[in-house]
Formats: structure tokens, C-alpha cells, sequence
């Protein structure tokens, strides 16, 4: 059975840092590009980064570059996300996502975890 398993998420202030952590099974984690992709309240799905197979290759939205990292551990089958000096509109559920090079849509999506922003 596929699984993506997200935590880490919770309640930061503004200007605070938060660690996601997106453990995979059930799949040859490191054959997969792996995502990161944020709902915001009332919003539609948005694609924050990506990650080459071998961790090579990052990439982010404008938005969240060079307050976000995000990496892979391969041999732990786990996709993290570092975010700081976060802002209140970070406030999302965030998922991980992965598919394969090349292919337009996602393969496998894990359950989410919430981020709330707030003083």
C-alpha cells in the first residue's frame, strides 16, 4: 500500500520556523520526483517546490524562495521542508506529492498537514 505521511505542521507566529516531514512507503521513493503542494483556506491547490530524484535539483515558488529548503532523504524514504521567517499567508494545509520525471500529473498525494501562521 502507498502511503505519504505528512507532520510537523502546527500553530508558529509570525517570523517563525517550521519543519515538515513527508515519510513514503509502499513505492520506490527515490524513482520520484517529490512536491510539495499548499491549500489555502478558501483557495485552490498551489505548487510551492520540487525536488529532483537524487536531490540535485531543487525548485520553488517565488514566493517562498529563500525562505523555504526543501530536501530528501533517500534512504530514509523522507522528503522534508525547512520554512522560515514564515508570514501569515504561509497559513495552509500542506501536502506531498509525488510523480515521476516528466509526467504532467501527480502520481501518489499524502493527507496534509496544517500550518496556521499567527500572533
Amino acid at each position: 500500500e502507498v502511503q505519504l505521511v505528512e507532520s510537523g505542521g502546527g500553530l508558529v507566529q509570525p517570523g517563525g520556523s517550521l519543519r515538515l516531514s513527508c515519510a513514503a512507503s509502499g513505492f520506490t521513493f527515490s524513482g520520484y520526483v517529490m512536491n510539495w503542494v499548499r491549500q489555502a483556506p478558501g483557495k485552490g491547490l498551489e505548487w510551492i517546490s520540487g525536488i529532483s530524484t537524487d536531490g540535485g535539483n531543487t525548485y520553488y515558488l517565488d514566493s517562498v524562495k529563500g525562505r523555504f529548503t526543501i530536501s530528501r532523504d533517500n534512504a530514509k524514504n523522507t522528503l522534508y521542508l525547512e520554512m522560515n521567517t514564515l508570514k501569515p499567508e504561509d497559513t495552509a494545509v500542506y501536502y506531498c506529492a509525488a510523480k515521476r520525471a516528466g509526467d504532467a500529473s501527480y502520481d501518489y498525494w499524502g493527507q496534509g498537514t496544517r500550518v496556521t501562521v499567527s500572533s
